[in-house]
């Protein structure tokens, strides 16, 4: 992944540019994520106590001389409610100073470091919610506009998340039908997955006196925000499945995987 962003010229005369980087020197990997309509984003993946490391360059327009107050590097963690955007909260706040007040008549470069940073929280895009992380680099300036550009980032804590406890695990059985009509028992083979496990299990067709053309299955995700009377829930279909196209007969079943 070629982690280099930015590069938009600003209404200030300056185009600001950062590279993340590991301290181990290896490549940064990238998550793609789900951007806004059908199309995905990608940005730049950690885990929790990472070091976040990179390089910023900040650039004048020839010929523009940039008077500023001063030159820093922030690195947010931030939660943000659908009902309070543009008011987020930050739970992570770490900055670092990269240059004294002075003027930008050339390219500047400067490197910096977040050292085992703790990122125990996933990030989050959902459909009331999301908790995000980002470097915001800020070029303050004592009057107009200070220059300000954010570069969000990812953090995916997988290995940090424990297994199922070990031994048997009980399977989920559920019946669903119509009277007299159509009974379906699905039947899943244990009640909890790691995040890496393969979903398996089994449809069974006990009583069929309709016809079916097909029949899909559905991962959902369930938000809830707030609790008792105040909660609110919205779901999300993550992914979907045809698993059946035709009509099926009593006694048959479907496996699931």
């Amino acid at each position: 992944m070629k982690s280099l962003f930015g590069g938009l010229t600003l209404g200030t005369h300056a185009t600001v540019q950062l590279e993340f980087r590991r301290a181990d020197r290896k490549p940064v990997k990238a998550a793609s994520i789900k951007g806004k309509g059908s199309e995905n984003e990608q940005l730049p993946l950690y885990t929790n106590k990472d070091s976040v490391v990179g390089e910023i360059r900040v650039a004048n327009t020839p010929g523009k001389k940039i008077e500023h107050q001063g030159i820093k590097v922030q690195l947010l963690g931030q939660i943000e409610l659908k009902t309070e955007r543009g008011s987020p909260n930050d739970f992570l706040a770490l900055v670092r100073d990269l240059a004294p007040p002075g003027d930008l008549t050339s390219l500047q470069t400067y490197s910096f470091e977040f050292n085992d940073v703790e990122m125990q929280y996933d990030s989050y895009r959902g459909l009331q919610v999301r908790l995000r992380y980002l470097l915001r680099v800020t070029v303050s300036r004592s009057y107009g506009t200070s220059i300000v550009k954010e570069f969000p980032f990812w953090i995916r804590n997988t290995e940090d998340v424990p297994p199922p406890p070990p031994g048997p695990q009980p399977p989920i059985k559920m019946e669903v039908g119509i009277e007299e009509c159509l009974h379906i028992e699905f039947e899943y083979d244990k009640n909890k997955y790691h995040m890496k496990d393969t979903v398996v299990g089994k449809i069974y067709f006990l009583l069929v006196r309709i016809k079916l053309k097909h029949m899909e299955i559905e991962i959902r995700r369930r938000e809830t925000i707030g609790s008792g009377s105040h909660a609110r829930n919205e779901n999300e279909t993550l992914a979907k499945y045809e698993i059946m196209d035709g009509a099926p007969v009593r006694g048959e079943s479907i496996p699931i995987r």
